[in-house]
């Protein structure tokens, strides 16, 4: 093993050694970025529709803090927004990285989301109005599966940039893996091995999870089409 890391090895710019001898401890980081990833997303997900409703409503006392708050969080950068929280607010860095990587990915998903809302077929309202569900229902039931699968390649974006985007916690002193791969590389005073061996992981991290919204929008697709046609046909019946 040793000979063929040595065999790999770039002097003076990689270290096939250290960098496989490292990875135990860069990857001890991992589990953080992944519950920062899951548990902002699924967060993230949840305002982004709750901002999307109130942009779209008719309400400009709803509709006008929605904008706001798409603008003004769309055109800050993410560091700067950890360190409002984290330093500004005075919060602990792992509440601090949540509340960051909730609040600003939101902004983008109530884009796409209102987006993809407004291109389902108006048809798809009337039908639901005709069976007499209430307006809560429709939205919930008929309306936000759609627009979930038309915007799934969107989210899908997102959820790459946001675990790209975790690293960032390491400014805050959030132990995820970046933050462990600039622990290892200041020990070892080699920042070129440890910087590439990290940039891999996160490229191979990310090729996997992008195989998750293609797959769900595949299923999402037969699933919608089962909906439109059940709904059809409570129709016709009526």
């Amino acid at each position: 093993m040793n000979t063929l890391l040595n065999n790999i090895s770039i002097p003076g710019f990689f270290d096939a050694k250290l960098a496989f001898d490292s990875l135990p401890t860069i990857l001890s980081g991992l589990p953080m970025s992944l519950f920062l990833l899951v548990v902002c997303f699924a967060l993230a997900n949840v305002l982004g529709i709750l901002i999307m409703l109130m942009r779209i409503s008719s309400h400009r006392f709803l509709s006008w803090p929605a904008r706001f708050y798409i603008s003004f969080l769309r055109g800050i950068p993410m560091l700067v927004i950890l360190f409002i929280t984290y330093f500004g607010f005075n919060m602990a860095a792992l509440p601090a990285a949540i509340l960051s990587f909730t609040i600003a990915p939101a902004a983008f998903i109530a884009e796409y989301y209102r987006s993809a809302f407004l291109g389902i077929d108006e048809g798809q309202f009337e039908a639901a109005r005709s069976l007499g569900l209430p307006y809560h229902n429709i939205i919930l039931n008929v309306i936000l599966p759609q627009a979930f699968r038309i915007a799934l390649p969107s989210l899908g974006n997102v959820m790459l940039d946001l675990f790209k985007g975790t690293s960032l916690a390491a400014m805050i002193t959030v132990s995820e893996m970046f933050m462990e791969a600039k622990v290892v590389a200041g020990a070892a005073q080699d920042y070129m091995s440890i910087y590439i061996v990290v940039a891999v992981i996160y490229w191979l991290i990310c090729c996997l999870l992008s195989f998750g919204p293609s797959f769900l929008e595949g299923h999402l697709a037969t699933w919608s089409l089962g909906r439109r046609k059940k709904l059809a046909s409570k129709l016709c019946a009526t």
